[in-house]
C-alpha cells in the first residue's frame, strides 16, 4: 500500500486512512459503508475503528433499551450488505401500552413490528462484522488528539495513529468530546440522562406479560418517560429526564401504572440475584454545534443526529455513519465537503422541530394531567391513535404526526375529550 496522502482535503484515496473513535453502531456501519464505497471506485483505504468496550462476554452493559424498529433491516441488508443478524432476537414487539396517570391506551402498528435484543450483542455483532469487512479494530481508549493541517494524530492506551480523517462514533462520551471541544468548535448535543434496570419475573409471568412495551408519562416533572421491554426471559426497565436519579427510579418502579403493569408478578418473584441493579446512562435531546470541520465528522448521538423525543438511536447512527462515509469518499474531508453531509441529514433534522415540540406539548400535558382527556379522544379517533403510536415508536417523522393530530377529525375528538374532562371526570 501506498504512503498515506498529506495536505489533500478531497475524497480518500489509495493510502489514505480513516480512523473512526467508537464502535458501536454508528463507527461500524461507518467502517463497512467506508470499505464498501472504496471498493466500489476502486480505491484501497485503511479503516481503523478505536473502541475501549468489550462487547462479548458481559463484560459491559449499554444503557439502551435494545429495541430496533424499521427500516433496520434494510438499512444493514441494503446499505451495508449485511443480513440481519436474527440469531439475536429475544422478543418481538407487536405493539405498545401507554400509561398516563392511571389512563391507558392500546397502540398498535400492524405490521410495523420491532425486534427487542440484548444491545451488546447488536453492537458485537456490528463491530465483527466490520472486522471481517477489512476494518482493523483497536481495543484501547482515546488520551488525547492533535490537529495539523495535513492530518490528526489520535493517541490511544496503545500506539498513536495518523489519520487523514477522523468520524466520531463516541456517543455521549464526555471525556472523547472534551478532546474535540478543546481543539475545534465543537460543542457535545445537550443530553437527557436515563436509569436502566432488568428484572427476570420468570417464564410464565413473561408469557403473561406479552409482547408489547408498555409506555409511560409520569407526572413527576423530573422523569420525562418510561417504559418497560420484554427482552425474552426479562424485562428492561428504564426512565429518562434531566437529572434523573435512583430515587426516581425507585419511585416509579413503586408507581400505581407501572404496579398495575406488573400486575400478578409479585407471586413469581425473581431467580437472577443481579436484578434490579441499576446503570446511568446519557442521551442526545437536541443538535452538537459544529459536529463537522476539516478532518473531523461525527455521526449518531455524538451529533445530536437522533429522533427528538423518542431517539431511534441505532437507526440514526447507522444511516448517519453510512451519509458520513459517502461524502468523505465521494464529496472530500473539509468543511465545505461535509456540507453535503448536512444536506443528507434534513431528514432528521428537519424533524426535530416538530419533535421537539411535541415532547413538550406531551411533557406538559402529562404533568396538568391532560393526557387522560388525550388517551380517551385517541380510543374514539383511530387517526390520533396511529398519531400517538408513531410519537410512541417513532416509526414515522414528527412533522407527519403534527399532521395527523391537527387533522379535522383528531382536532375535533380533542376538543370533545378536553370539554368532557373539564365538565366531569377531573378531580
Amino acid at each position: 500500500m501506498t504512503p498515506p496522502r498529506t495536505g489533500d482535503l478531497g475524497p480518500l484515496q489509495d493510502g489514505s486512512r480513516a480512523v473512526i473513535i467508537g464502535g458501536g453502531p454508528g463507527g461500524a456501519a461507518a467502517a463497512i459503508a467506508l470499505i464498501n464505497e472504496a471498493a466500489a471506485l476502486g480505491r484501497q483505504i485503511e479503516v481503523v475503528i478505536v473502541e475501549g468496550k468489550q462487547f462479548g462476554d458481559d463484560l459491559h452493559h449499554n444503557q439502551c433499551a435494545g429495541v430496533l424498529s424499521p427500516p433496520i433491516v434494510e438499512l444493514l441488508e441494503d446499505q451495508l450488505k449485511l443480513p440481519f443478524p436474527y440469531h439475536l432476537q429475544r422478543s418481538l414487539i407487536s405493539g405498545y401500552t401507554l400509561h398516563a396517570n392511571g389512563s391507558t391506551i392500546q397502540l398498535d402498528g400492524g405490521t410495523d413490528t420491532s425486534i427487542a435484543l440484548r444491545r451488546v450483542q447488536f453492537d458485537a455483532f456490528m463491530l465483527a462484522s466490520a472486522s471481517q469487512r477489512g476494518a482493523r479494530v483497536v481495543p484501547a481508549r482515546v488520551t488525547g488528539l492533535e490537529m495539523h493541517a495535513d492530518s490528526i494524530v489520535i493517541y490511544t492506551e496503545n500506539a498513536p495513529l495518523k489519520a487523514d480523517v477522523v468520524v466520531g462514533a463516541f456517543g455521549m462520551d464526555e471525556g472523547t468530546a472534551a478532546f474535540f471541544t478543546e481543539l475545534t468548535r465543537y460543542k457535545p448535543p445537550p443530553a437527557l440522562s436515563s436509569i436502566v434496570t432488568k428484572y427476570h419475573p420468570g417464564e410464565n409471568a413473561m408469557q403473561k406479560f406479552g409482547g408489547r412495551i408498555h409506555a409511560f408519562l409520569p407526572k413527576d416533572a423530573r422523569v420525562e418517560f418510561g417504559a418497560i421491554t420484554p427482552k425474552g426471559n426479562h424485562l428492561t426497565i428504564n426512565i429518562a429526564g434531566i437529572g434523573v436519579t435512583s430515587p426516581l427510579m425507585d419511585n416509579f418502579l413503586h408507581s400505581t401504572d407501572v404496579q398495575t403493569a406488573l400486575t400478578g408478578f409479585e407471586n413469581a418473584g425473581r431467580y437472577d440475584p443481579l436484578d434490579l441493579r441499576y446503570f446511568k446512562g446519557r442521551f442526545p435531546r437536541g443538535l452538537a454545534r459544529h459536529y463537522t470541520g476539516d478532518r473531523y465528522i461525527m455521526v449518531g448521538d455524538a451529533a445530536g443526529l437522533v429522533r427528538a423525543f423518542k431517539g431511534k438511536g441505532i437507526n440514526s447512527a447507522i444511516q448517519t455513519g453510512v451519509r458520513a462515509a459517502r461524502v468523505i469518499m465521494r464529496d472530500g474531508i473539509s468543511a465545505s465537503a461535509f456540507g453535503q453531509y448536512h444536506t443528507a441529514n434534513r431528514d432528521i433534522t428537519g424533524d426535530l422541530p416538530y419533535g421537539q415540540a411535541m415532547r413538550l406539548l406531551t411533557i406538559s400535558a402529562a404533568r396538568i394531567n391532560l393526557m387522560r382527556a388525550v388517551l380517551k379522544a385517541a380510543n374514539h379517533d383511530e387517526r390520533l391513535r396511529r398519531a400517538l403510536y408513531d410519537a410512541v415508536s417513532a416509526h414515522r417523522a414528527y412533522n407527519q404526526v403534527v399532521m395527523d393530530i391537527l387533522s379535522p377529525g383528531s382536532v375535533k375528538a380533542l376538543i370533545r375529550a378536553f370539554l368532557s374532562y373539564f365538565s366531569f371526570d377531573h378531580d
